[in-house]
């Protein structure tokens, strides 16, 4: 059942249809809030207990896991006893809320906040307004004030007060913000000592031609600050005073300008060289972050390399792809087509650029061919990382480097059978990175060797790089880390579980998360194929709902989708044109999918191919490099494959 859970104002629990769920006294919504606060990690029970009473009675232990066994039988009425919850998880000693965040209204303004910091003012403006229109009031207003809600309402009404400091920039930045004076006016009277509130009323009274009321509502707010608090001057006051005083033009931005409005504002006043490697580091530092940022910063990087190679400046080209140092830990590109562009961008770049260019820009452009000419077996771009490492090394900057072995794992799927190999740069990467503080490479280090350890079938080894990867996304902010450990998870909830409509639940709702992750290349078709793993590994047909979406691995799937059907004609023709699966993350689940249609259609030719595809991979787990899916032993799928053809 789809969950909705509001906090911002009285603790409110739906249904997907809107229907209310009742969870209970004060003290039960109090338990139900404080899981909602942590933010999806898990609480431990003597926390629990210390912020659930100021003087815990002796039964307060059995007590929280009997409110915490009435909230799992509110929230989860289908679920079958002694089955494990989907919801509200039992993590060691402790309980954790598992709830995609877009489902939970704090969470979802969150990062909506974080995603916004980032944007362009255009799309600021409108996101922002509709997340500040999920308050209803004080978070967690039904709830008596504890030590634990004092702390987590006062962090949430600093978001909210940024939020609306943001909007009413971003409006600005429009030439829109004469509507926004009479709340900013009641804000910044709530808030005098925020300096910010301030600055934004002044402007957007400027904007309302109010020049007289602008310079005073600055004067009024420096000597509020100086009486209370000291301070004699204030740079961002001082800074709009002036440009009022000489009416700058980025005060009142035209509305043409709006199009040309991007994450970074005011750039008119730099240099092409300084305004479009920003955008390129900027964007990179966006990408981080995940969901819609990722895919903004995306389009932001392709946009600054194009206008950079317009310049005919191949220095100013290289330096600008340079700029953007992102991680990459998928092989199946989010737009091909620009990723593409970036690579012949690239190539051209260095040809001009010639032999006389620094070791360390040629690295970073190799290494860029290496990232983004994927999922091929084009010898050249796995010459190119290569030659990368070797630059970099002879250079001994790890900051090259890791990007250089970044390049070399991507590459080293053109052939199967090298997890060995991707160990070997997941140890490099996370030592490198740990002496030289590169936590986004450190992370990417910890997700590789989760991958190797998933398609080990060694899910107890991953466990230490799990806790290391959201340790290390939670403080540097990258909530995407979240979403692939929660993909092994699942998987290994679909290795070891043997109720396939438990398993399925819990890959909906990874798919829910994907949704909002900004990888439409690790999204699409995703949450079929691991639909279609738990149908094959229980002996049933392919599923054929409607609604799912196979996205790119439909060619692969059809011949298993006709026999479901029971069109065994169509089947044939389908498995005749089976193209050879791409030289990526789900090589050789596409190559399992292929075994399981051989051995239904008694195809032994086919049976030949994928026996050969998937030799390399013995003692591996078909599907574990995504860390996603499985279709169990490759062991197994072979020994089929002999038992029926001989195909040893």
């Amino acid at each position: 059942m789809e969950i909705l859970i509001d906090v911002l104002g009285p603790i409110s629990v739906k249904d997907g249809g809107g229907r209310s769920i009742a969870v209970g006294s004060q003290r039960r919504r109090e338990l139900l809030g404080r899981l909602v606060a942590a933010g999806g990690r898990a609480v431990p029970l003597p926390l629990l207990i210390e912020d659930l009473w100021e003087d815990p009675p002796p039964t307060a232990a059995g007590t929280v896991r009997t409110f915490v066994s009435e909230l799992r039988r509110a929230l989860e009425p289908d679920r079958s006893p002694r089955t494990r919850s989907q919801v509200i998880e039992t993590v060691g000693t402790g309980y954790a809320l598992r709830i995609p965040r877009a489902r939970v209204d704090a969470h979802r303004f969150e990062d909506a906040l974080r995603a916004a910091r980032h944007a362009p003012s255009g799309q600021v403006a409108g996101a922002l307004s509709e997340a500040l229109s999920w308050w209803a009031g004080e978070p967690y207003a039904d709830l008596d004030a504890s030590p634990w809600l004092v702390r987590e309402r006062a962090r949430l009404a600093e978001l909210h007060r940024q939020a609306i400091e943001l909007r009413a920039r971003a409006v600005l930045d429009l030439g829109r913000g004469t509507p926004l004076i009479p709340e900013l006016e009641a804000f910044a009277t709530t808030h005098p000592w925020r300096e910010q509130a301030w600055v934004l009323l002044s402007h957007a009274l400027y904007q309302a031609d109010r020049q007289v009321d602008a310079l005073a509502s600055l004067r009024s707010a420096r000597a509020r600050l100086l009486d209370q608090f000291g301070l004699e001057s204030v740079d961002s006051l001082d800074h709009l005073e002036r440009d009022i005083l000489r009416h700058a033009p980025h005060l009142t931005p035209s509305p043409r300008d709006e199009d040309r409005l991007r994450l970074l504002n005011r750039t008119e006043a730099t240099g092409t060289y300084t305004r479009l490697r920003s955008m390129s580091t900027v964007a990179g530092a966006a990408a981080i972050t995940g969901g819609t940022n990722l895919v903004l910063a995306q389009e932001q990087r392709a946009a600054a390399v194009a206008e950079a190679e317009r310049t005919s400046d191949p220095d100013l080209t290289a330096r600008v792809i340079a700029a953007y140092d992102v991680p990459t830990i998928w092989t199946r590109a989010d737009d091909p087509a620009r990723s593409e562009a970036l690579v012949a961008t690239t190539r051209r770049t260095l040809h001009r650029l010639g032999p006389g260019t620094s070791p360390a820009l040629r690295a970073r452009l190799l290494a860029t061919i290496g990232l983004e000419h994927r999922g091929t077996r084009d010898r050249w771009a796995a010459e190119a990382a290569a030659e990368a490492e070797q630059l970099a090394r002879d250079l001994r900057d790890p900051s090259v480097l890791v990007l250089a072995l970044n390049a070399r794992f991507v590459q080293s799927f053109q052939h199967p059978g090298r997890t060995g190999e991707r160990d070997a740069f997941a140890g490099e990467l996370i030592d490198l990175s740990t002496r030289h503080d590169l936590p986004a490479f450190e992370i990417l280090g910890h997700l590789i060797k989760i991958q190797v350890c998933a398609a080990r079938g060694d899910t107890e080894a991953a466990q230490p790089h799990v806790v290391a990867a959201e340790r290390l996304a939670t403080s540097h902010e990258s909530p995407l880390v979240h979403v692939l450990t929660t993909a092994f998870r699942t998987m290994r909830l679909a290795q070891r579980s043997n109720e396939p409509a438990e398993v399925a639940h819990a890959y909906r709702a990874l798919a829910t998360e994907l949704a909002s992750a900004g990888m439409p290349g690790l999204e699409a078709g995703i949450f079929a194929l691991a639909l279609l793993s738990l149908r094959l590994r229980h002996q049933r047909p392919a599923p054929t709902d409607p609604g799912l979406d196979w996205g790119p691995y439909r060619p692969w799937v059809q011949p298993l989708l006709d026999l479901a059907r029971g069109n065994l004609a169509a089947a044939r023709r389908a498995a005749a044109t089976l193209p050879t699966p791409p030289a990526d993350h789900l090589y050789d689940a596409l190559w399992a999918v292929n075994a399981h249609t051989a051995i239904l259609l008694q195809d032994e030719s086919l049976a030949t191919r994928a026996h050969d595809a998937l030799r390399p991979l013995r003692g591996e787990i078909a599907g574990g490099t995504t860390a996603m899916i499985t279709f169990g032993p490759v062991d197994d799928i072979l020994a089929a494959l002999d038992h029926l053809f001989g195909t040893r």
